[in-house]
């Protein structure tokens, strides 16, 4: 499981950055299309303004203009089979006009300006012969066809140069301006759907043109180029460059959707896996506790009925049952070990009744430190048998609380039992009472062989209980304190525990007083 758990987290990993690096390339792909398309609506957005402030010299001519043929190709085609002939004959015609010179701000009355046409004609023969000599200028074609027109192709190129060599020129706020260039920029990359922020300069020849935004910043990382206004000879004087400020944001939104979904999914998986892993250690640590606590309760349980067996054999005796004495000391005996018997169940009761909250627990008006006195008498006898002393310092002045006598007294009992079990030597035990605000503090304190820091967090848990190291006469089943903190926090106190390791512990109860 962890390592399959750890295998899904790498493989989200790996497909989060390679999911990166594809809109990163995706991006990068887009804008170099938009940039593209940018410097090729610069050059023709410049191309048609020379053309519309010079394309108009025609329209300037004085008269009709002077032909003259220049070159003429020719083409000839028979079908042998059909009989029939195609002949082909296309001419390059020069026209010379006589141009204003004021059209070009000079002084002289006249220019003269050349325009290159072009004529095209088709002749198809049906049936007809030829001799050697050549096609009869006699016979007549079947079908002719006549086409006239400007030679497009020349006239272009030779455009395309001039426009190009007279406007490399101009400075570059003449030919382009920032408006301009913002606008198209903007068209471009929305249409491509590249919604971010942007920012935009024209380098010539490596430094930095006022053609410019604002906040042009250039980073490796963010920064594309391309070149515009390349002149005839192939150069680029010209970088456009745009820069992305926002672009690692705006790659990561593209897939934050499905990344935040992959995310929460992964950590639902996490979170159940350690919820699995933690009630996996937990189970193991009750069947730990439950097989001690079988254990602590057969042992409980064996002492007792050993010695009821051993005092049944005894009376049956012959030799002791004549004798009173023997047989009421035998019979008190197991009557005292059944008592203790009775006491170890009826305390597993207690914590059964309480866990599933059938216990009823009446309370009234009591005197705290009457019901602390009776549970001193309760252990009085073992604290003797110990050579033990228990001294009370009452020190609070109002000590009425709303207590149920019995288990409130079993509280104060099962803290003095376990301060006496506790104490390897003989047990000196202090109470201390006390009013803080309208609450009553009791406060037991043992000089035995105190806890550690971990068992001082799981001491009122069911169940528990600290290895006791040297010490093999302490028993119990771990369920005194669990009732202990269950009693009294169903009379709205707390119970606290202040230990260190070899000097011993103090139990602190806090319960709230009644008016």
């Amino acid at each position: 499981m962890s390592l399959s758990l750890l295998g899904i987290i790498l493989v989200q990993v790996y497909w989060f950055n390679t999911s990166l690096e594809n809109n990163e390339e995706q991006f990068k792909f887009h804008v170099k299309q938009v940039l593209g398309s940018v410097a090729n609506k610069l050059e023709n957005k410049e191309r048609y303004a020379f053309y519309k402030k010079n394309g108009r010299f025609k329209d300037n001519a004085k008269k009709s203009p002077k032909s003259e043929d220049l070159l003429e190709y020719g083409y000839y085609e028979r079908n042998a089979k059909t009989n029939k002939t195609i002949i082909y004959s296309n001419s390059i015609i020069s026209e010379d006009y006589d141009m204003f010179s004021t059209f070009f701000d000079k002084r002289l009355d006249s220019l003269k300006v050349k325009n290159y046409t072009a004529k095209r004609k088709t002749k198809v023969f049906n049936n007809n012969s030829f001799d050697n000599s050549g096609i009869q200028n006699t016979i007549v074609p079947d079908l002719t066809i006549e086409k006239a027109g400007d030679l497009k192709i020349l006239e272009d190129a030779q455009f395309e140069i001039a426009y190009k060599d007279v406007v490399a020129n101009y400075p570059i706020n003449e030919r382009v301006s920032k408006e301009q260039l913002n606008e198209l920029l903007d068209k471009e990359l929305k249409e491509y759907g590249i919604k971010t922020p942007y920012e935009f300069n024209i380098y010539s020849n490596g430094l930095a043109t006022k053609i410019k935004s604002e906040h042009f910043n250039f980073d490796k990382y963010a920064t594309y180029s391309i070149p515009v206004f390349i002149d005839n000879d192939g150069n680029n004087k010209y970088m456009l460059l745009v820069t992305f400020p926002q672009k690692k944001k705006f790659l990561f939104s593209e897939i934050l959707a499905i990344t935040l979904l992959s995310v929460v999914f992964t950590l639902i998986i996490i979170i159940a896996y350690a919820n699995a892993l933690h009630q996996l250690i937990k189970q193991r640590q009750i069947s730990e506790i439950k097989t001690d606590f079988i254990n602590n309760m057969t042992h409980e349980f064996k002492t007792p009925i050993a010695t009821i067996n051993l005092a049944l054999d005894a009376i049956k005796n012959p030799k002791v049952i004549d004798d009173k004495e023997k047989v009421y000391r035998y019979l008190q005996m197991i009557r005292d070990e059944n008592k203790r018997m009775h006491a170890q169940v009826e305390n597993v009761l207690r914590i059964s009744k309480l866990e599933k909250k059938e216990l009823e627990i009446t309370k009234e008006p009591l005197d705290v430190q009457d019901i602390i006195e009776e549970a001193i008498d309760h252990v009085h006898l073992i604290i003797e048998d110990r050579q033990g002393a228990i001294t009370t310092h009452f020190e609070a002045n109002r000590t009425t609380a709303l207590l149920n006598d019995v288990h409130f007294t079993n509280v104060i009992v099962n803290i003095l039992d376990n301060a006496i079990k506790y104490s390897p030597d003989a047990p000196v035990i202090d109470i201390y009472t006390e009013n803080i605000k309208d609450f009553i503090l009791i406060k037991v304190k043992d000089q035995g062989a105190g806890m550690s820091k971990v068992a001082q967090k799981r001491i009122f848990e069911k169940f528990y209980r600290e290895h006791t190291g040297d010490i093999h006469n302490v028993k119990g089943h771990g369920l005194g304190l669990a009732y202990v903190k269950r009693i009294v926090e169903d009379h709205n106190g707390q119970v606290f525990v202040e230990s260190e390791k070899g000097k011993g512990s103090t139990f602190i109860i806090k319960v709230p007083l009644i008016n």
